[in-house]
């Protein structure tokens, strides 16, 4: 249902590096890329994350509440990702563990200030 996500960038360049490396972790790449917006997706017909300069040439801001979700296999790859954020740059929003009985998730922002988590179902118990 999700074609696509963006998130506002005020340095396209920066952000564009941070997500390169973020996301090639996860076997992303770019997909689409213009002037001012770049897509990063896995395979064709699947959910892509991206960065864009506001259309009204005013700074983007992150919004509150708003947060994005990444998907990964397991608890490896969520501290892996978590981790990698942290190391490009971003910040700390709640440390990888469990949040439920089999829902275990990281929280960080990313250069912006958007937050974003990555997050695996585990078994129950």
């Amino acid at each position: 249902m999700i074609g696509y996500v963006t998130l506002g960038t005020n340095d396209l360049n920066k952000a564009a590096g941070f997500y390169d490396a973020l996301l090639g972790e996860l076997g992303a790449s770019r997909y689409v890329e213009m002037e001012t917006f770049i897509a990063w997706g896995i395979k064709p017909g699947t959910p892509m994350l991206s960065i864009a300069l506001p259309y009204d040439k005013n700074p983007a801001t992150f919004g509150n509440g708003t947060m994005i979700a990444l998907t990964v296999e397991n608890t490896e790859q969520v501290n892996s990702l978590y981790n990698k954020a942290l190391e490009l740059g971003g910040k700390d929003e709640g440390e990888p563990g469990p949040r439920t009985d089999n829902f275990y998730a990281g929280y960080f922002r990313d250069l912006d200030g958007n937050k974003l988590n990555i997050f695996c179902m585990t078994s129950a118990g």
